[in-house]
């Protein structure tokens, strides 16, 4: 692989146009923070799905030390499944410096870090819709929104509106439909039914998040992800259990590839 000496020289020398140059870049940047982290920094601009990084397994101290470089070189960190201790460690991180801003989405266990100069990543204006099919659900759905919001979309969300009371659903499709979403997002535990009936009324592809609340056979979201495998209706594909962030981003990325040809 060309070094960036040798890109940035070859397009003063007229030799590589910035198109070119722009996509030898995207394969370049990962931060390393010591032995403990490669930080891939500029993977938003590569594929459009920013870094995320994943506070489980590491220390309060480590994600803290992670996020100061993340901040440093990009201006933004997200971060994930946080436990309560991460929380505490990051909002103190932002009383410390007043150069940067902490948001906090609790249901989600997620946090948002930017620095004063970040203007956002690449383009958005994509809609996705979210539904859950219980109000357990939520943290799941936040994930979601979290994810889809850093990427430049727009959420519309309704909880709550499960198939064991099928009249709530009704009005929430009503208002996707309205609002004319890219993509629809379903979060399910138990069976997992409610992905399959939304799949089956709208013509946008419907992203299946199978929720682990689930108990006795079939626990822990094996029997919702089982259940949304198997669905016979089409235009429908499924994350892996507790997928939040995985549904995000795929999300995103078809709302918002739609937005860019709208």
């Amino acid at each position: 692989m060309q070094s960036l000496k040798e890109i940035l020289f070859k397009v003063s020398c007229g030799e590589l146009s910035v198109v070119e140059a722009e996509k030898l870049l995207k394969l370049f940047v990962v931060d390393e923070v010591g032995c403990l982290a490669k930080l891939d920094g500029g993977r938003e601009l590569r594929k459009g799905v920013p870094e995320v990084i994943l506070a489980e397994g590491k220390s309060p101290r480590e994600v803290v030390q992670i996020c100061g470089v993340m901040l440093a070189n990009n201006g933004r960190v997200i971060v994930s499944r946080c436990s309560v201790e991460h929380l505490e460690a990051l909002r103190a991180m932002g009383g410390l410096d007043a150069d940067f801003v902490v948001s906090v989405n609790e249901p989600a266990r997620m946090v948002v870090l930017k620095n004063g100069f970040y203007r956002g990543g690449r383009g958005g204006g994509g809609r996705v819709g979210i539904l859950t099919a219980g109000t357990s659900d939520i943290s799941l759905a936040e994930e979601v929104r979290v994810i889809v919001e850093e990427m430049g979309g727009v959420v519309f969300s309704f909880y709550d509106v499960g198939v064991a009371g099928m009249h709530r659903l009704f009005e929430p499709l009503r208002r996707l439909i309205e609002n004319d979403v890219d993509v629809v997002v379903v979060v399910a535990g138990r069976e997992g039914a409610l992905v399959s009936v939304v799949a089956g009324l709208v013509d946008v592809p419907v992203i299946g998040v199978p929720a682990s609340n689930s108990y006795g056979f079939g626990a822990k979201g094996v029997g919702a992800l089982m259940a949304m495998l198997q669905s016979c209706s089409l235009g429908l594909a499924v994350v892996n259990i507790d997928g939040g962030v995985a549904a995000g981003a795929v999300a995103a990325l078809i709302a918002n590839r739609a937005a860019m040809f709208r």
